[in-house]
Protein backbone atom coordinates (compact mmCIF):
# COMPACT_ATOMS: atom_id res chain seq x y z
CA UNK A 1 0.00 0.00 0.00
CA UNK A 2 0.98 3.64 -0.43
CA UNK A 3 0.42 5.96 2.92
CA UNK A 4 -2.14 8.78 1.60
CA UNK A 5 -2.73 9.54 5.14
CA UNK A 6 -2.00 9.97 8.76
CA UNK A 7 -5.07 7.78 9.33
CA UNK A 8 -3.55 5.13 7.29
CA UNK A 9 0.06 5.51 8.84
CA UNK A 10 -1.62 5.30 12.59
CA UNK A 11 -3.19 1.83 11.63
CA UNK A 12 0.16 0.83 10.08
CA UNK A 13 1.88 1.90 12.67
CA UNK A 14 -0.78 -0.14 15.73
CA UNK A 15 -0.79 -3.15 13.47
CA UNK A 16 3.37 -3.11 13.39
CA UNK A 17 3.76 -2.84 17.09
CA UNK A 18 1.27 -5.66 17.68
CA UNK A 19 3.26 -8.45 15.48
CA UNK A 20 6.41 -6.53 16.45
CA UNK A 21 5.44 -7.30 20.40
CA UNK A 22 4.68 -10.82 20.25
CA UNK A 23 7.13 -11.94 18.18
CA UNK A 24 9.60 -10.66 20.77
CA UNK A 25 7.50 -12.08 23.50
CA UNK A 26 6.93 -15.12 22.15
CA UNK A 27 10.68 -15.04 21.55
CA UNK A 28 11.64 -15.01 25.13
CA UNK A 29 9.08 -17.12 25.72
CA UNK A 30 10.63 -20.31 24.06
CA UNK A 31 12.54 -22.43 26.28
CA UNK A 32 14.19 -26.07 25.60
CA UNK A 33 11.17 -28.77 26.49
CA UNK A 34 8.20 -26.93 24.56
CA UNK A 35 6.78 -28.00 22.24
CA UNK A 36 6.36 -25.49 18.84
CA UNK A 37 2.61 -25.96 19.78
CA UNK A 38 3.23 -24.27 22.81
CA UNK A 39 5.36 -21.65 21.86
CA UNK A 40 2.77 -20.45 18.65
CA UNK A 41 -0.61 -20.57 21.01
CA UNK A 42 1.07 -18.23 23.91
CA UNK A 43 1.47 -16.10 20.54
CA UNK A 44 -2.10 -16.70 19.59
CA UNK A 45 -2.86 -15.05 22.85
CA UNK A 46 -0.82 -12.32 22.28
CA UNK A 47 -2.60 -11.54 18.98
CA UNK A 48 -6.46 -12.10 20.51
CA UNK A 49 -5.27 -9.80 22.86
CA UNK A 50 -4.81 -6.91 21.02
CA UNK A 51 -7.85 -7.81 18.77
CA UNK A 52 -5.57 -8.41 15.59
CA UNK A 53 -6.32 -11.91 13.56
CA UNK A 54 -3.46 -13.88 12.47
CA UNK A 55 -2.31 -13.30 8.65
CA UNK A 56 -1.54 -16.49 7.73
CA UNK A 57 -4.20 -18.12 9.48
CA UNK A 58 -7.16 -15.74 7.60
CA UNK A 59 -5.49 -15.66 4.31
CA UNK A 60 -4.01 -19.23 3.53
CA UNK A 61 -5.63 -21.45 6.08
CA UNK A 62 -2.68 -22.41 7.93
CA UNK A 63 -2.42 -24.67 10.92
CA UNK A 64 -1.01 -21.95 13.32
CA UNK A 65 -1.46 -18.53 14.41
CA UNK A 66 2.21 -17.97 13.64
CA UNK A 67 5.17 -19.71 11.43
CA UNK A 68 7.58 -21.92 13.37
CA UNK A 69 10.76 -23.21 11.44
CA UNK A 70 13.45 -25.06 13.59
CA UNK A 71 17.11 -25.79 12.19
CA UNK A 72 16.64 -27.53 8.77
CA UNK A 73 13.37 -25.64 7.75
CA UNK A 74 13.80 -22.30 6.20
CA UNK A 75 9.91 -20.95 6.76
CA UNK A 76 6.35 -21.70 6.94
CA UNK A 77 7.26 -24.31 9.29
CA UNK A 78 4.02 -25.84 11.23
CA UNK A 79 3.99 -25.21 15.02
CA UNK A 80 3.33 -29.32 15.86
CA UNK A 81 2.63 -30.44 19.40
CA UNK A 82 5.35 -32.75 17.90
CA UNK A 83 8.19 -30.30 17.23
CA UNK A 84 10.17 -29.48 20.74
CA UNK A 85 13.11 -27.34 21.08
CA UNK A 86 15.93 -28.54 21.86
CA UNK A 87 19.04 -25.99 23.78
CA UNK A 88 21.10 -24.50 20.89
CA UNK A 89 18.12 -25.16 18.36
CA UNK A 90 17.99 -22.47 15.50
CA UNK A 91 14.66 -21.35 15.79
CA UNK A 92 12.58 -19.05 13.35
CA UNK A 93 9.44 -17.47 14.10
CA UNK A 94 7.31 -15.40 11.52
CA UNK A 95 4.71 -12.88 13.00
CA UNK A 96 1.95 -11.89 10.57
CA UNK A 97 -1.48 -10.40 11.22
CA UNK A 98 -4.41 -8.16 10.83
CA UNK A 99 -6.04 -5.38 12.41
CA UNK A 100 -9.16 -2.87 11.61
CA UNK A 101 -7.78 -3.32 7.54
CA UNK A 102 -4.11 -3.18 8.18
CA UNK A 103 -1.75 -5.82 7.77
CA UNK A 104 2.00 -6.13 8.86
CA UNK A 105 4.86 -8.92 8.67
CA UNK A 106 7.86 -9.46 10.77
CA UNK A 107 10.60 -11.98 11.30
CA UNK A 108 13.52 -13.03 12.72
CA UNK A 109 15.60 -16.27 13.83
CA UNK A 110 17.42 -16.59 16.62
CA UNK A 111 19.48 -19.68 19.09
CA UNK A 112 17.69 -21.15 21.79
CA UNK A 113 19.57 -20.56 25.08
CA UNK A 114 23.28 -21.39 24.54
CA UNK A 115 24.87 -21.96 20.94
CA UNK A 116 25.72 -25.39 20.87
CA UNK A 117 26.11 -25.69 17.00
CA UNK A 118 27.66 -22.53 15.99
CA UNK A 119 24.71 -21.30 14.71
CA UNK A 120 24.92 -17.83 15.91
CA UNK A 121 27.54 -16.28 13.33
CA UNK A 122 24.65 -16.70 10.59
CA UNK A 123 21.77 -15.34 12.73
CA UNK A 124 24.04 -12.48 13.01
CA UNK A 125 25.05 -11.72 9.49
CA UNK A 126 21.19 -12.21 8.49
CA UNK A 127 20.57 -9.76 10.82
CA UNK A 128 23.03 -7.45 9.88
CA UNK A 129 22.64 -7.49 6.11
CA UNK A 130 18.92 -6.89 6.72
CA UNK A 131 19.88 -3.09 8.61
CA UNK A 132 22.34 -2.39 5.69
CA UNK A 133 20.14 -3.13 3.37
CA UNK A 134 17.47 -1.09 4.99
CA UNK A 135 19.69 1.72 5.45
CA UNK A 136 19.71 1.71 1.68
CA UNK A 137 16.32 1.76 0.55
CA UNK A 138 14.66 5.02 -0.40
CA UNK A 139 12.21 6.22 -2.92
CA UNK A 140 13.55 5.81 -6.14
CA UNK A 141 16.12 2.56 -5.21
CA UNK A 142 16.63 0.27 -7.74
CA UNK A 143 15.03 -3.06 -6.21
CA UNK A 144 17.70 -4.93 -7.94
CA UNK A 145 20.36 -3.04 -6.17
CA UNK A 146 19.00 -4.29 -2.85
CA UNK A 147 18.96 -7.64 -3.31
CA UNK A 148 22.52 -7.18 -4.96
CA UNK A 149 23.59 -5.57 -1.38
CA UNK A 150 22.17 -8.43 0.56
CA UNK A 151 23.29 -11.48 -1.93
CA UNK A 152 27.06 -9.43 -1.87
CA UNK A 153 27.15 -8.99 1.73
CA UNK A 154 26.20 -12.74 2.35
CA UNK A 155 29.00 -13.68 0.06
CA UNK A 156 31.42 -11.69 2.16
CA UNK A 157 30.20 -13.38 5.47
CA UNK A 158 30.89 -16.49 3.92
CA UNK A 159 27.07 -17.32 3.13
CA UNK A 160 24.79 -17.49 0.09
CA UNK A 161 21.10 -16.32 -0.13
CA UNK A 162 18.35 -18.37 -0.80
CA UNK A 163 16.94 -16.81 -4.43
CA UNK A 164 13.35 -17.92 -4.41
CA UNK A 165 11.49 -16.22 -1.54
CA UNK A 166 11.31 -12.49 -1.43
CA UNK A 167 10.19 -9.53 0.40
CA UNK A 168 6.83 -7.93 -0.54
CA UNK A 169 4.31 -5.22 -0.50
CA UNK A 170 1.88 -5.38 2.64
CA UNK A 171 -0.71 -3.25 4.30
CA UNK A 172 -3.74 -3.88 2.83
CA UNK A 173 -3.15 -7.45 2.39
CA UNK A 174 -0.62 -9.66 3.37
CA UNK A 175 1.60 -9.66 0.07
CA UNK A 176 1.03 -6.87 -2.05
CA UNK A 177 3.13 -5.75 -5.04
CA UNK A 178 5.93 -5.14 -4.88
CA UNK A 179 6.23 -9.08 -4.80
CA UNK A 180 10.05 -9.52 -5.58
CA UNK A 181 11.92 -8.15 -2.71
CA UNK A 182 14.88 -10.67 -3.76
CA UNK A 183 18.02 -11.60 -1.91
CA UNK A 184 19.89 -11.36 -5.18
CA UNK A 185 20.34 -9.43 -8.19
CA UNK A 186 17.83 -9.89 -11.35
CA UNK A 187 18.89 -7.60 -13.90
CA UNK A 188 15.50 -8.09 -15.29
CA UNK A 189 13.38 -6.18 -12.46
CA UNK A 190 13.65 -2.30 -13.47
CA UNK A 191 10.99 -1.81 -10.59
CA UNK A 192 12.34 0.93 -7.68
CA UNK A 193 11.06 1.50 -4.55
CA UNK A 194 8.25 4.50 -3.77
CA UNK A 195 8.31 6.95 -1.26
CA UNK A 196 5.56 5.96 1.01
CA UNK A 197 4.72 2.65 0.30
CA UNK A 198 4.62 0.03 2.26
CA UNK A 199 6.77 -3.45 2.30
CA UNK A 200 8.02 -6.16 4.25
CA UNK A 201 12.17 -6.54 3.84
CA UNK A 202 13.51 -9.95 4.68
CA UNK A 203 16.86 -11.39 4.38
CA UNK A 204 17.37 -15.63 3.70
CA UNK A 205 20.68 -16.50 4.65
CA UNK A 206 22.11 -19.87 4.16
CA UNK A 207 24.65 -21.84 4.95
CA UNK A 208 24.61 -24.30 1.67
CA UNK A 209 21.57 -24.38 0.07
CA UNK A 210 20.62 -21.36 -2.71
CA UNK A 211 16.64 -22.32 -3.44
CA UNK A 212 13.77 -23.21 -0.97
CA UNK A 213 11.63 -26.06 -1.55
CA UNK A 214 8.24 -27.06 -0.50
CA UNK A 215 7.89 -30.24 2.10
CA UNK A 216 5.70 -32.82 1.98
CA UNK A 217 3.62 -31.25 4.19
CA UNK A 218 2.24 -28.47 1.50
CA UNK A 219 3.67 -25.64 3.96
CA UNK A 220 7.06 -26.13 5.25
CA UNK A 221 9.95 -24.81 3.03
CA UNK A 222 13.86 -27.06 3.13
CA UNK A 223 16.76 -26.22 1.21
CA UNK A 224 17.83 -27.72 -2.38
CA UNK A 225 21.15 -28.31 -0.99
CA UNK A 226 20.54 -28.88 3.34
CA UNK A 227 22.21 -26.75 5.81
CA UNK A 228 20.95 -23.96 7.37
CA UNK A 229 19.28 -21.04 6.99
CA UNK A 230 18.28 -17.40 8.98
CA UNK A 231 15.75 -15.05 8.34
CA UNK A 232 15.01 -11.17 9.81
CA UNK A 233 11.97 -9.14 8.68
CA UNK A 234 10.72 -5.80 8.93
CA UNK A 235 7.34 -3.91 7.85
CA UNK A 236 8.87 0.04 6.78
CA UNK A 237 7.92 2.80 5.07
CA UNK A 238 9.78 4.06 2.58
CA UNK A 239 10.59 7.79 2.63
CA UNK A 240 13.02 10.23 0.78
CA UNK A 241 15.77 9.18 3.78
CA UNK A 242 15.74 6.54 6.27
CA UNK A 243 13.05 4.90 6.43
CA UNK A 244 10.11 4.30 8.95
CA UNK A 245 10.68 0.58 10.05
CA UNK A 246 7.20 0.30 11.89
CA UNK A 247 8.34 -3.16 13.79
CA UNK A 248 11.22 -1.78 15.52
CA UNK A 249 9.65 -3.08 18.47
CA UNK A 250 10.36 -6.75 17.96
CA UNK A 251 14.01 -5.77 18.80
CA UNK A 252 15.65 -7.77 16.08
Amino acid sequence: MSITSEAELQGMKRISEVVAVTLKEMRNYARPGMSAKEVDEFGGEVLQRYGAKSAPKLTYGFPGWTCISINNEIAHGIPHATKILQEGDLVNIDVSAELDGFWADNGGSFVLGNDLHQHLPLVNASRDILYKALSQIRGGVKIADIGKLIEKEAAKAGFTVIRNLAGHGVGRGLHEPPEDILNCYERRNKERFRKNSVVAVETFISTRSNYANQANDGWTLIGNKGGFVAQHEHTIVITDGAPIILTADNEI
